[in-house]
């Protein structure tokens, strides 16, 4: 299959992180890659050009703000317009940050739902034709705290429930023609500073493989759910080191 006609993968939050390692995972893999971004447009505009530079014109570079209501359905129809098709839908994006009980904002609330749950779920619904059309597959980014939520992160952890249950309504509601699956990272190393909610020591004292995991290590497992796990929609997958044996 030629370039211009591999399939394609609409990666949120693809500038930055587990978003980029997503992207050149699945890029490696042959896929073409729309990369979607808010404020981090030197990062995605870097890595566009690195794996353009690799395979001409098979990345390409959308803006949107998550907490526009009409962003979603207009990333499905700029990658569509873009690339001619869709085949994998990964909602990476999310604002993440503490919220401690007593000073916990309506608009905080409004933000960490609008990336962590209100987009993926009007994303997947503006793509679902195609996704059907072409026996896609989408992945949902959780985390292992929607069960069981940090007291001083609640609206975060609220928001990536309501992404677990998200992702089993539409492995349901898209079969059999489309595969829904989630990832639930633990505490994985970056390459720049960002919130914690777990320190160095947690990380050793509580989780069983005792160290922080990789960017690679999820999008490994992303590329197995999204490209070759073909009898396995519904889950959520921990990848996470064993911390969850811990909490």
């Amino acid at each position: 299959m030629s370039d211009k006609q591999a399939k394609v993968a609409l990666v949120t939050g693809g500038a930055r992180r587990i978003g980029a390692e997503l992207v050149r995972t699945l890029h490696g893999a042959g896929y073409r890659v729309a990369i979607h971004y808010r404020s981090s447009a030197s990062a995605a505009q870097s890595l566009a050009d690195e794996l353009n530079g690799t395979r001409p014109d098979t990345a390409m570079l959308l803006m949107a703000d998550l907490m526009d209501p009409e962003a979603p359905a207009r990333l499905i129809e700029q990658t569509l317009a873009g690339m001619g098709r869709l085949d994998l839908l990964v909602n990476n994006a999310s604002a993440f940050y503490p919220t401690p009980l007593g000073e916990i904002t309506h608009e905080q609330v409004d933000e960490l739902f609008a990336s962590n749950a209100r987009a993926p779920l009007f994303l997947a619904q503006a793509a679902a034709d195609s996704l059907r059309r072409n026996h896609g597959a989408i992945l949902n980014l959780v985390d292992i705290y929607a069960d069981r939520p940090l007291p001083e992160y609640l609206p975060y952890c609220m928001a990536k429930a309501a992404l677990v249950a998200l992702t089993y309504g539409l492995a349901r509601a898209l079969g059999p023609e489309v595969r829904v699956n989630a990832i639930a990272p633990g505490n994985i190393i970056w390459s720049e500073n960002m919130e914690k909610a777990e320190t160095p020591e947690i990380i050793v004292e509580r989780t069983a493989l005792q160290r922080q995991g990789s960017p690679q290590a999820l999008a490994k497992a992303a590329l197995f759910l999204l490209d070759q796990g073909d009898y396995v929609t519904g889950q959520v997958l921990r990848v996470d080191g064993g911390r969850w044996l811990f909490i």
